[in-house]
């Protein structure tokens, strides 16, 4: 299917007013796509796929315009984006959802976590198929080099099942210093940074550790810091079946 047959959402979690998604939108919008852009108000990093409050109240918008591309904003995360496009809210579902480009990566099994992640995921649920793709820097001095990556992949989502969905973080560097695209496996969660620790008002409180040595070999975070493109195809919740625990639940059950 032509570019310009498909209707392309673009969100994300930092907010619709974020350097990642104007970069995006512009260059998804060259290609020829038909490109529809709903993300939060504000920032919704580390929201998940929440959508608290969504039903039987008005939600709240706003939009601008800038470089010819129209940039709506909604009061809600952007799993809350991709789920009231997909009903219509905004004229004609999306075929495709982009979500990005985040600032800093989304590595390793905690991408759960991600608010972007978290929109192509709820992409899925709905039968649409979704990329979701971070730079590797909280300062990034290369978007475009994000946004031409975002743009080739959906390119390689269109042909799978409706429900594909891949997490594609990118070195922060010129297009022609990336040491080329690679599958990945996702960190194991032993390699989180996430920390508990506690304030000096005694309050919990949860902090980032420093990259740690060693990463797992041939994970996202490995291929990541050799400066490859790390490519994951993800899934969201889903039945068990081919784990012998749930074989032997159900045969209980049964």
């Amino acid at each position: 299917m032509a570019p310009e047959q498909l209707r392309v959402l673009i969100t994300n979690d930092d907010g619709y007013r974020a350097p990642g998604i104007r970069a995006l939108a512009p260059a998804i919008v060259e290609l020829g796509y038909d490109v529809l852009v709903v993300a939060p108000l504000e920032d919704e990093s580390g929201v998940g796929s929440a959508r608290a409050g969504m039903v039987g109240r008005p939600i709240r918008t706003a939009s601008e315009e800038e470089a010819g591309v129209t940039y709506v904003g909604i009061d809600g995360t952007p799993a809350l984006a991709v789920t009231l496009a997909s009903v219509g809210a905004f004229g004609r579902a999306p075929d495709l959802v982009l979500s990005g480009i985040n600032r800093g990566h989304n590595i390793g099994v905690p991408i759960f976590h991600s608010g972007t992640v978290a929109a192509a995921l709820t992409a899925a649920g709905q039968g649409t198929s979704a990329v979701a793709i971070s730079i590797d820097s909280e300062d990034p001095a290369h978007w475009q080099t994000a946004a031409a990556v975002a743009g080739e992949a959906l390119s390689w989502i269109v042909p799978e099942p409706a429900g594909t969905v891949l997490t594609i973080n990118v070195p922060d560097r010129p297009l022609d210093r990336l040491a080329g695209v690679r599958h990945a496996s996702l960190a194991p969660i032993k390699r989180s940074r996430i920390t508990g620790t506690t304030a000096p008002t005694g309050e919990p409180m949860i902090e980032l550790e420093a990259p740690r040595p060693n990463p797992v070999a041939d994970s996202d975070e490995a291929l990541l810091a050799a400066g490859f493109v790390t490519v994951t195809p993800i899934v969201g919740i889903r039945e068990v079946k081919d784990d012998a625990a749930a074989t032997a639940l159900a045969k209980r059950l049964a």
